[in-house]
């Protein structure tokens, strides 16, 4: 009897001790920040800026988690290009069902990531979007200078705006204008049509061999020999200025699970979809709402 009730207190402050860890893994959940970098569209960019986040974030003495969602798993092959001194960083090959593990302990999410970063395959479809975006912070868009990049880039936002539900005044879309040469007419006519989205454009990324290299070499821009990449880091800044801005704001709700659902939307600000967003975009295609490629001068 004596035994019993010595060794309850000690059972009351290991389940104490445990509460505490949890307590403490939720909170850090409710401020780690998810990026999702997303478009359907295949070749626009998604892996050389999420793997060049991570890398960011990795340099600044935080433990991210890259989250590898394309079945090609290029954002894999860089991670295990890495070498040991470089800054630590969580892989996540999401694309890979493995029978030993469930898919639960799989995903988890590292107690010590302060920061998420989705790398999505190709050929998203429409209907996955709700589902995909409702927890993200920040879903970044790259485009491409190209006539077919640009249809596609309106498609996407399109199917953000009116299928995933993600309003304009929550700020979470933000458009990358990737791989640019900024005195070509295709580009000229990519930042038109960027304008008429009324969605931030959170960065313009030069086509520089840097990404090329530090691809090769698993390794990101923020980590190389700053004289050989300032140009490429002073690209980086409005989109790093963009995603800070929005760090420390907790999720009501949020738990446990990976992807917690944000706070309900009001029905009176988003657009259903069967609206259409010809109202919102001036010259808007009626049935996607943008246009897709203004006229060139």
């Amino acid at each position: 009897m004596s035994a019993s009730l010595g060794g309850r207190p000690a059972r009351e402050r290991e389940w104490g001790h445990i509460l505490a860890m949890v307590q403490a893994a939720a909170y850090a959940l409710r401020l780690m920040q998810r990026i999702l970098v997303l478009n359907p569209k295949g070749g626009s960019g998604k892996t050389t800026i999420a793997t060049n986040l991570a890398s960011y974030f990795a340099s600044l003495g935080d433990h991210p988690l890259l989250s590898d969602n394309d079945p090609q798993g290029s954002s894999t092959r860089w991670l295990k290009k890495r070498k040991p001194e470089q800054p630590f960083i969580h892989g996540i090959a999401a694309f890979d069902r493995n029978s030993r593990m469930t898919r639960a302990w799989q995903m988890r999410i590292p107690a010590d990531a302060g920061h998420v970063i989705v790398d999505t395959p190709a050929a998203v479809p429409a209907q996955d979007m709700p589902e995909m975006t409702k927890s993200a912070d920040a879903i970044i868009v790259p485009v491409l200078p190209s006539d077919i990049d640009i249809h596609a880039c309106s498609r996407c936002i399109a199917d953000l705006l009116l299928i995933a539900k993600v309003r304009r005044d929550e700020n979470r879309i933000g458009v990358i204008a990737n791989r640019v040469k900024r005195n070509t007419l295709i580009y000229q006519s990519l930042m038109r049509f960027l304008e008429t989205l009324r969605i931030p454009v959170i960065a313009t990324l030069r086509d520089s061999q840097n990404y090329v290299r530090a691809a090769e070499q698993g390794t990101g821009l923020h980590e190389m020999k700053r004289n050989l990449v300032a140009q490429d880091i002073e690209d980086w800044e409005p989109l790093l200025g963009w995603l800070s801005a929005k760090e420390g704001r907790a999720r009501p709700g949020s738990g446990a699970a990976p992807l917690p659902a944000p706070a309900p939307m009001p029905a009176s600000d988003s657009l259903s979809a069967s609206d259409s967003l010809a109202e919102t975009i001036p010259g808007a295609d009626p049935v996607s709402g943008i246009n897709p490629m203004p006229e060139t001068a």
